[in-house]
């Protein structure tokens, strides 16, 4: 009785860990295609790149990327990986918005295809 109770208290644990192990996982995964597709496609160099960020959102697509360039560090790159890697939109912070950058300010926006 006693073996059965670990096994399923083991269980439990795994069932409550899995989804929080998978939403890690995917960030882990969306951050990385985006960072080889900007290296390998875009050709800039690592360290030209400040950050690349896995995102869990509320909306669909559940995951994306964010990407802060050294040059530009009041504005941050949204990148969708699921299957090409696609710049979708950018978010200019406040304090960027404060010293009156624009859109056409930034050196990285690439203009969506639709």
């Amino acid at each position: 009785m006693r073996k059965l109770k670990k096994v399923m208290l083991v269980m439990l644990i795994g069932l409550i860990l899995t989804p929080f192990v998978y939403v890690q996982l995917n960030k882990v995964i969306y951050a990385n295609k985006v960072k080889k597709y900007l290296v390998e496609k875009q050709n800039y160099k690592e360290n030209e790149i400040k950050s690349v960020k896995g995102v869990w959102g509320i909306k669909l697509p559940p995951f994306y990327a964010t990407v802060v360039f050294e040059d530009e560090p009041y504005v941050e790159y949204i990148y969708f990986a699921h299957n090409d890697v696609l710049q979708f939109r950018y978010n200019i912070t406040e304090e960027g918005n404060n010293k009156g950058i624009t859109q056409s300010d930034l050196k990285h926006y690439n203009v969506p295809k639709y």
